[in-house]
């Protein structure tokens, strides 16, 4: 059971850093190690309030806790445990902001730059990502399992520990901060190394205010109050309506605790990331809750948009918040639990068994035990409801305050051109740092092993990738490709040379979407199965003079006979729209179905069941500039 233990402690979501700061602590006495790491948590603390002090977290704040020599660590490659020396500890989860992520690295090195002696380790789910980034740069026997316990930051600079044979992969941490300690100049990374990191970090810490976006909302009165209060709720609240299931849907329908009778306009700051998830996130707000939104072309409508699908989320905070006691009705405890199942805790054991149970029970004690720490828990809910019962705040001076909001940053960084992706692309991966790499290879100095580093970040982020984007991807690429033309002709095929472009062509994506709604009943004989008029010129054919296939033309025919007789003893066909006008002589009271209406109206439907949300309806009209108005009833006249 050692290894379900093991998964008790690493249970989180993919988008986690951890970090350990290690001081030079000679002493093992446990109370000498508290007192000291004390001290420097104190120092620690500090430095990292002077530069996050106006910074809003994506998701978890950077934290540090003391931990004596008492703790172990473990690996994420062989699952092997370590004792490690006495540290402070954190580890955060950043979501889809990676910019946090990076912004925590940077305040490492400051530590370690301020801070004499102290050597920090800072590594994600795929390893020692610092790696990553210098993935050209790295020397011939550096891969992913080679270069575990290897990198650390020390006096702001990073630190490669070296292989002293072939045969030594793992290396202790302990013997690790030793070695960089003692011999500082043999551990230092190269140049080339340095140089990819200080890149990354480059203009923190003041490029972090580029990455703020400030907004008007028209919230609830009691959510204006809550964000004067504590500005940084605005990040969970975005994060929980953009991640909302169906349970919370229904919260946000009863809207309990911020109805929405009484608003007012309130300046907002956002990140970027955040402002983003939340303009695309589509929602229809209920009418009968009380949402009144104006009309697409009013100037109000961002503010009141917006102001919907955040006054929604700090109601999913609030329905998501539980006694600590009740841990079944914990949405947190339900999370905790399948990340466990998914990484194989209960190894196959049949539920309900009695080892089954025992490692269950485990799992809800260490959870009640360490919900404060996890991603999961309703600690947020907690703390707004108490906001909401607790905070005074005077709704003639929230009115009042609406006069003197500041200006909407421009929000046009949402919209990127085909060129300006172009120049992006270009200056990122294009065809200088190819040459460069190309240079260096030719020199000796590329060693593919460096590219082992990108293997498991890819696949990670393909994970978050929709799965019918990673199906086109792996799709076979073939040096010409041939691009085939949604027209009349559908035979007709040009070949093109492939280019580094991504060429989308709306005239030829709406002319395939009006083939698939224009169906068109052929007048002619070629669809009956006994007429030869389509297959008179396969006869020769040695495949279609086989019995085999004549044995499935009789089946096809059998099948349709038995089809036509089950849907005329139905009402199925009253529920179609029919033409009039049309004169079928041979048939009496016979009218044709509408294909055209038929199509439109159930589009209209499975748009309206969305409720605003991504769907079949609006990924298929989208693309055709068809936009219907959310506040429009959807009806078709």
């Amino acid at each position: 059971m050692a290894g379900s233990s093991n998964v008790l402690e690493t249970a989180r979501e993919d988008d986690f850093v951890e970090y350990h700061l290690y001081p030079p602590i000679e002493t093992s006495d446990e109370k000498e190690q508290e007192t000291i790491l004390s001290s420097i948590l104190s120092k620690a603390n500090k430095i990292v309030q002077k530069y996050t002090e106006n910074y809003l977290w994506h998701k978890d704040e950077f934290k540090l806790i003391c931990r004596t020599s008492i703790y172990n660590y473990l690996s994420h490659i062989d699952g092997k445990k370590e004792n490690l020396p006495p540290h402070l500890y954190g580890v955060s989860h950043y979501g889809d902001n990676i910019e946090d992520e990076w912004f925590m690295v940077f305040i490492l090195q400051q530590l370690t730059k301020e801070i004499p002696g102290l050597i920090a380790r800072v590594y994600d789910v795929d390893g020692e990502f610092l790696l990553i980034e210098a993935a050209d740069y790295l020397p011939g026997w550096a891969n992913p399992e080679t270069c575990e316990n290897r990198v650390y930051l020390s006096e702001g600079n990073v630190h490669l520990v070296p292989r002293e044979s072939l045969d030594e992969d793992r290396i202790p941490i302990t013997e690790a901060l030793s070695k960089i300690r003692e011999q500082p100049a043999n551990t230092v990374a190269s140049t080339d190394i340095q140089n990819s990191i200080k890149n990354k970090l480059k203009g923190y810490p003041e490029k972090t205010k580029d990455n703020l976006h400030r907004a008007t909302i028209y919230v609830p009165v009691a959510i204006a109050a809550i964000l004067k209060k504590k500005p940084n709720l605005v990040a969970p609240a975005v994060q929980a309506f953009c991640n909302r299931d169906p349970v919370d849907v229904k919260a946000c329908r009863a809207m309990k605790y911020f109805p929405p009778e009484n608003r007012v306009m309130t300046s907002v700051v956002f990140t970027k990331c955040l402002y983003a998830m939340l303009t695309h996130s589509k929602y229809l707000p209920d009418r009968r809750t009380g949402w009144n939104l104006p009309p697409t072309s009013s100037p109000c409508y961002k503010a009141h948009n917006l102001g919907v699908k955040v006054a929604c989320g700090f109601e999913i905070l609030i329905s998501r918040a539980k006694p600590s006691a009740d841990i079944e009705s914990d949405r947190g405890w339900h999370l905790y639990l399948q990340s466990l199942r998914d990484k194989g805790y209960f190894m196959g054991l049949l539920e309900h068994s009695i080892d089954h149970n025992n490692l269950l029970n485990k799992a809800k004690e260490h959870y009640i035990n360490y919900r404060d720490t996890m991603q999961y828990s309703p600690a947020v809910g907690q703390e707004i409801l108490e906001l909401a019962k607790t905070l005074e705040y005077n709704v003639e001076d929230l009115k009042s305050d609406e006069r003197n909001l500041p200006k909407d940053d421009d929000d046009s960084w949402l919209n990127i051109s085909p060129e300006d992706l172009d120049r992006m692309l270009q200056e990122k991966y294009g065809q200088k740092r190819n040459l460069q790499r190309e240079q260096r290879r030719r020199r000796g100095q590329f060693h593919g092993e460096g590219r082992q580093f990108l293997a498991p970040r890819v696949r990670r982020r393909r994970r978050r990738v929709p799965r019918s984007k990673r199906l086109a991807d792996q799709a076979p690429r073939r040096k010409n490709k041939t691009k085939v033309s949604f027209s009349q002709d559908t035979k007709k095929t040009e070949q093109k040379p492939v280019n580094n472009k991504v060429n989308f062509d709306p005239n030829s994506f709406a002319c395939a979407v009006q083939n698939i709604l224009n169906f068109v009943i052929p007048e002619d004989d070629s669809w009956d199965l006994e007429s030869d008029s389509d297959m008179s010129e396969y006869e020769e054919d040695n495949y279609v003079k086989d019995e085999s296939y004549r044995e499935v033309k009789d089946k096809m025919q059998e099948y349709m006979e038995q089809m036509d007789r089950e849907l005329a003893s139905t009402t199925i066909g009253e529920s179609f729209e029919k033409k009039n006008g049309d004169s079928f002589e041979d048939i009496e009271s016979f009218k044709p179905v509408d294909i055209d209406v038929n199509a439109l109206k159930n589009i209209l439907e499975s748009y309206r069941s969305q409720l605003g949300e991504a769907g079949p309806s609006s990924n298929m009209l989208g693309p055709m500039g068809v936009h219907l108005d959310p506040n429009g009833s959807g009806d078709l006249n």
